[in-house]
């Protein structure tokens, strides 16, 4: 199979059967072999039926519904799994993502040889102030974070190399960290395509002001977890050690002082309350090092690593 389009969607019922009909008019134009699968995230409007309508019509859309929402790294994540396609691509249900851009996006990663592609919406229809100013700032943070040089990290109009979505596992809300969960899986070669974005059709959106809040919470997460997953003592264990030293050191450096020069009531200064807490904290960053190493060698993904070949 060619192409697999994996689509995440919550009440989308007045875009779909247009976005449907546009996905298939361009996948049957250029001659793919294909399958659309259509992730419902809990709709509570008639999206589901709309989905068995289709399914109906052409057997290359599959369906698959959650109970209730769990969020768009949820739904992808089962697309990604039930995914058959060489190349996987993801879109929104909302049409602000054009079905127009498939060939050219499966064009990078078949031809060019791109394990992911972003699309990068240069020119944006969101709110200024709610959207467009908060996704630079975001961006920005993510470049510098990761050393991944893209515009828009949270694009929802994105190609994959069918190894990628098959190597990474996206949960909580890490479905804006695409890029950075391919690269700790080692795919590097990740590229940009410039992106039509067209303004919102039906409905609203369904992501409000927390999601950026939610999204700089998700990237020290991911940041940590990408570096120190498999050895938390060298994070935790230097700086308890460097905090445990630096308290031992003015600890010793007070009792020097009432020793030898009779200083008195230590407890007085502020220096010797700073010599206390930096021990304390540092003894409890060693023991939480201490304990994740422990939790991390119980662990049964301790000794997963993808593997690209094998002879």
């Amino acid at each position: 199979m060619d192409i697999s389009i994996v689509i995440s969607l919550y009440n989308e019922a007045e875009s779909l059967p247009e976005l449907i009909e546009w996905i298939q008019r361009v996948v049957h134009a250029n001659h793919y072999s294909y399958e659309i699968i259509l992730v419902d995230d809990g709709s509570t409007d008639n999206s589901w039926q709309i989905i068995e309508k289709y399914s109906e019509k052409d057997k290359n859309i599959r369906g698959i519904k959650f109970r209730r929402n769990y969020g768009k790294s949820a739904a992808l994540f089962c697309g990604f799994d039930a995914a058959q396609g060489e190349v996987v691509i993801t879109m929104d249900a909302d049409l602000q993502d054009s079905p127009e851009e498939i060939p050219e996006l499966y064009e990078m990663v078949v031809k060019d040889d791109y394990d992911l592609v972003s699309g990068w919406k240069k020119k944006r229809y969101d709110p200024k102030l709610t959207k467009n100013i908060p996704s630079k700032i975001y961006n920005k943070t993510a470049q510098l974070s990761s050393g991944i040089k893209l515009h828009d990290f949270n694009c929802g109009l994105k190609a994959y190399k069918k190894q990628v979505v098959k190597s990474i596992e996206v949960y909580g809300e890490m479905h804006r960290y695409i890029p950075i969960l391919a690269k700790n899986a080692g795919f590097s070669k990740i590229g940009e395509k410039v992106v039509e974005h067209q303004k919102r059709k039906y409905g609203v959106s369904k992501f409000g002001i927390e999601r950026f809040v939610n999204g700089f919470l998700d990237l020290l997460s991911i940041s940590f977890i990408s570096r120190f997953s498999k050895r938390p003592m060298h994070f935790f264990g230097i700086w308890g050690t460097v905090c445990f030293f630096l308290g031992f050191v003015i600890l010793s450096y007070l009792a020097g002082a009432k020793i030898f020069y009779n200083v008195y009531e230590m407890t007085d200064r502020p220096l010797f309350y700073l010599g206390l807490l930096t021990i304390i904290f540092g003894s409890q960053l060693f023991l939480t090092g201490f304990l994740a190493e422990l939790i991390s060698r119980s662990s049964s993904e301790r000794n997963v690593y993808q593997i690209e070949k094998t002879i």
